[in-house]
């Protein structure tokens, strides 16, 4: 009998260090189980629209400067690059604990082998839609009232996991068969505990 090939697609926000975390833990286990991940930017700028940012304006603001870069690369590149570029952006933001991010973008591109002008589109406002289209979408099948990451897996979509550090290894799949599991109950909704502990790269 073949082994079933889950459906699985991931919800980012390339600013948001809990869905860089579990995007890692994502990543590894797809290699090692061997299915693929249909990956997707939205905007937490666009998800919080009309609500005090507090202190992670900034970060939304550039999060979604980063996506403008993400969906224009994907039009004229293919869904492909998506995760390359995430990748980059994440490296450099997250354990890389940086904030410069016209450079952070430049050089993600050139490490991907894009265009240099496609940096313009970080500040090409008619990219919005379909990052609002994006969100919307992650909003309808997972929430509402929840932020990233978002993971579907054949059609089910949670908020979470939430993880920190990114599991590695025998935890990393441990982890994934009990998201699965939880996936395959239909009834299946939320289970949660606070948080004692900051990101961890």
């Amino acid at each position: 009998m073949t082994e079933h090939v889950p459906s699985v697609e991931f919800w980012f926000d390339p600013s948001c260090p809990w869905c860089w975390m579990t995007s890692r833990w994502a990543s590894e286990v797809s290699e090692v189980r061997g299915f693929p991940i249909a990956w997707h930017p939205i905007s937490l700028a666009i998800l919080n629209e009309g609500h005090d940012h507090g202190p992670h304006a900034e970060n939304h603001r550039q999060g979604k400067r980063m996506g403008r870069v993400i969906v224009a690369a994907e039009k004229a590149h293919g869904s492909g690059i998506i995760a390359q570029l995430y990748t980059e952006f994440g490296n450099r933001i997250h354990p890389g604990a940086r904030l410069d991010t016209d450079a952070i973008i430049a050089e993600a591109l050139a490490a991907v082998g894009l265009p240099a002008e496609l940096a313009a589109s970080a500040d090409n406002e008619s990219l919005d839609a379909e990052l609002r289209t994006n969100t919307d979408h992650a909003m309808k099948i997972a929430g509402p009232n929840v932020g990233v990451p978002i993971i579907s897996i054949d059609g089910v979509a949670f908020f979470g996991p939430v993880v920190t550090p990114a599991p590695t290894g025998e935890t990393a799949l441990r982890l994934w068969d009990g998201i699965y599991a939880a996936a395959s109950v239909p009834g299946f909704y939320e289970l949660k505990r606070g948080r004692t502990a900051g990101p961890q790269f």
